[in-house]
Parts: structure tokens; C-alpha cells; sequence
């Protein structure tokens, strides 16, 4: 696949206002996939990963294991071989870094691996203020020394097995910990840690890497540490995330959708809150179906009075399909307070809803009162991160007349080929420029 560079802009032009139909499978987790690919830094041995999203922070991380020794094969369209036999702490190319937050989950493993690493600033999305202090706090008590000045430098005599409380339950934190504990001599407790999905794929990853570690899926883990990894094959597990976006999509387009390997295990919180909304999802083994028609009434708590729908950590609805359910609720019937906790950015982009005609009043940089439904028309977008850009795409798609999302490169750092996908449905959206095959 030819990978578009750090500066080509992307565009999409999208017909709005066509109803979908027919099946499609969620991409592999972005969120498991990247610390996944870091964490196969932890042995010398090859690691082979399927079902991995062809994408472009995936992309960006490759190149940046490449840079410090590991060798990588795309094996098929999503199957990736990484071996890692020889490993140097070389400086990492700032511009890489930059491009993507994932950048730092590189920490851990190479700490584990070479005992030192030298790492810019990482990047992602503009969002609001992302510490990396937890990270820091963790590596710390594993028998880290860090310094912090326009780079952050790693170094260790040996990590060594600690009781460690994250200030917060930051993902990239615990992995970034989880790594270095599956190498550090001792017991190590993480306490206060991430729960997420793709938290506990990076953990079932480690295990069958060889690592021991009991607690997966809650908030504390214990990791018995100093055992030596080899190789193992792994499939990464379907983004909830992206799971989220398409039942939003299939509501406010009037679509029948069934998604496959949808990973129902994950989506209770999902499916609640979209239940909140008045969507209705059917669920057949493993396979998600939204049908058309759905009541698009959003349900007033007890007593009448306006019901909230807010984020919060694993495994409350994810911060990340708050932009998907602000567009959604914009085409239901009724009131409801979005509540987005985590970053103080991500809600700016409701501004674009609003030109678009939907009635929406920003609170503050974390609430949103969205009254619905309003009927949305084309205009010209700018896609400010992955999920915000997500959403533009939905409400373009249910909006009468043609739109156009500038900067949707941003859309395909964490959504694989999602206007082709999208277009085996039904979709008409067009990018400029072509994708080349």
C-alpha cells in the first residue's frame, strides 16, 4: 500500500443523504495494535500479528521500530512479522515522533531491552494537554531515572518489580508499566491501572509471549516478572471505537447494517448509551445488527428530566465515541447534556455541527446541550482529530447536498480505508486524491 506522506493533504468529498446496507468488519483496535507492535521490542524472537489496521499511525510506529533495529515484514494486507534481535537506543527521528502519541509507549520495552531510550515528544491529536507524567511516576518506581528537558531520557541499572498506584487510570501509562514489569525482577502490582480492551489485548499478548500476569481486565494487576519472552502469533481484537462509529452512522443515515466480529464482549456501555439515544442494536453471536427504523428518541431520566450522557475510564462509555454520539443525538428527538470529562479540546469541533444546522450549545470547553433533531446541510469541513473527524464524516453523510472534510488524513490515521468500506455500502464519498491500489 503506498502510505501517504506526513504533508499530503487529504480530501473527502461526500454526497450526502444515501442510505447504506449490507455487512462490514471493524477494523483491528488502533488503540491494542500500537502498544502491541511496541511491546514486540520485548524479545528477541519473531512475532507474528494479524488482523492488524493498515493505517497511518501503524505506519509511522513501524518505521520508528525499524529506526532502532527491529525488522518488519507485511506479511499480507494486515499481517505484520517483527523481529527484534538486535535493539540500539539510537535517537528517534523528532518528526515521527511527532506525528503520533504512541510514540512513548516505546519507552517501556526499550527500557526492558537496552536499558536506556531518548525519546522526543510525542504527538496525536490536538485535543487538550495529554501528561505523560503518569508515565514517568511509574517507570520511576520500577527503577527508572528520567530527565525531562526538550527530550525525555530514559535510563536503568534494571528495572526491579514495585507496588505501583497510577495517579490515574491512563492507558498508554499502564502499558508503557506493563511492559517494563513483565521484564523487571520481582513481583510488580499495578494498582489504579486501565482496564480497556485494548489493555487487556496488550495483556493476553504478553501471556502468550510467556509472561505471567493475573488480573486482566480489572483495575489492578499483578505481573510476576523476569521471565524470558519468545515469540508468539496474535490476532488483534475488532475497535470498539470503530464499532461505535458505524451503529451511529447506521442511525442517522436510516441504514440497516450488520457489523461482523464486533466484539460484543466490549460493548455494553456502547450499547447502552446508544440505547439512551433510542437506538437499538440486535446482537447474533458475535455479529451486531442495526436496523432501519430505529426510534431515535432520546430517554429523559426518571421524573422528565434531561439525561446526561458522560465519559469515564473502562468500562463507562469511551471518551473516544463521545464525538460519534454528539452527531448522533443531534438526529434524535428530544434533549440531552453531553458530558466529555477527559480533555478540554475535544469538544471545540461542535462548532462545524452548528454551521451545519444542528442545535448544539457549548457549555463550556467539556459540555454540550444538544437539542434534536435537526436537519443538517452540506458544508465545508475541517477535520481537527480521528474521532471529531469521524463524526464530520457521519453528519455528511446525512446532511442534504455535497460536503467537503479538508485535513481528513487525520480520519485515516485511525480508520482503515473507511471511505472504500464505506462505499461497499452505499456510501458516495470521494477522495482526493485517489487511493492508489
Amino acid at each position: 500500500m503506498a502510505r501517504a506522506l506526513p504533508h499530503e493533504r487529504i480530501q473527502y468529498v461526500v454526497e450526502g443523504g444515501f442510505k447504506l446496507s449490507g455487512e462490514i468488519e471493524p477494523s483491528g483496535n488502533k488503540n491494542a495494535a500500537l502498544p502491541i507492535i511496541a511491546a514486540s521490542l520485548l524479545t528477541d524472537q519473531r512475532v507474528e500479528l494479524s488482523n492488524v489496521p493498515r493505517i497511518r499511525d501503524v505506519e509511522a510506529l513501524v518505521e520508528l521500530i525499524q529506526s532502532v533495529g527491529a525488522k518488519v515484514r507485511w506479511l499480507g494486507r494486515n499481517e505484520l512479522e517483527i523481529e527484534a534481535r538486535e535493539l540500539h537506543p539510537a535517537n528517534l527521528d523528532p518528526d515521527l515522533c511527532a506525528r503520533i502519541r504512541a510514540s512513548i509507549l516505546l519507552a517501556g520495552p526499550m527500557l526492558a531491552r537496552c536499558g536506556e531510550i531518548t525519546l522526543p515528544p510525542p504527538g496525536g491529536d490536538v485535543i487538550g494537554r495529554r501528561r505523560v507524567d503518569t508515565h514517568f511516576l511509574a517507570l520511576e518506581q520500577l527503577g527508572t531515572r528520567i530527565e525531562v528537558n526538550s527530550v525525555y531520557s530514559f535510563r536503568t541499572e534494571g528495572l526491579r518489580g514495585a507496588d505501583v498506584f497510577l495517579d490515574e487510570p491512563s492507558v498508554t501509562a499502564t502499558e508503557n508499566a506493563l511492559c517494563a514489569a513483565v521484564f523487571a525482577e520481582g513481583t510488580t502490582i499495578l494498582r489504579n491501572c486501565a482496564s480497556e480492551p485494548h489493555v487487556q489485548d496488550l495483556a493476553r499478548f504478553l501471556i502468550a509471549m510467556g509472561a505471567r500476569i493475573e488480573g486482566v481486565g480489572t483495575n489492578m494487576m499483578t505481573i510476576h516478572g523476569g521471565q524470558r519472552l519468545g515469540g508468539a502469533s496474535h490476532r488483534i481484537g475488532p475497535d470498539h471505537n470503530e464499532v461505535g462509529s458505524l451503529i451511529g452512522l447506521a442511525a442517522v443515515t436510516g441504514s440497516e447494517i450488520t457489523i461482523r466480529r464486533a466484539g460484543v464482549e466490549h460493548l455494553r456501555s456502547t450499547l447502552m448509551t446508544f440505547e439512551r439515544l433510542g437506538i437499538r442494536c440486535q446482537i447474533d453471536g458475535d455479529d451486531l445488527i442495526i436496523r432501519s427504523g430505529q426510534e431515535m428518541k432520546i430517554q429523559p431520566d426518571f421524573g422528565g428530566h434531561i439525561p446526561k450522557i458522560e465519559d469515564q475510564p473502562w468500562p463507562a462509555f469511551p471518551a473516544d465515541t463521545m464525538s460519534i454520539a454528539i452527531v448522533t443525538a443531534s438526529q434524535c428527538d428530544g434533549v440531552v447534556l453531553m458530558f466529555e470529562k477527559m480533555f478540554e479540546s475535544r469538544m471545540f469541533f461542535v462548532d462545524k455541527l452548528i454551521a451545519m444546522g444542528a442545535r448544539i450549545v457549548l457549555c463550556d470547553p467539556h459540555r454540550a446541550i444538544v437539542a434534536g433533531p435537526s436537519k443538517l446541510r452540506a458544508a465545508q469541513l475541517e477535520s481537527p482529530d480521528i474521532r471529531a473527524g469521524m463524526a464530520m464524516l457521519i453528519a455528511a453523510m446525512c446532511a442534504e447536498g455535497t460536503s467537503v472534510i479538508n485535513n481528513a488524513q487525520q480520519i485515516e490515521r485511525g480508520y482503515e480505508r473507511i471511505e472504500e468500506r464505506l462505499n461497499a455500502l452505499g456510501a458516495r464519498i470521494t477522495r482526493i486524491p485517489p487511493r492508489e491500489a
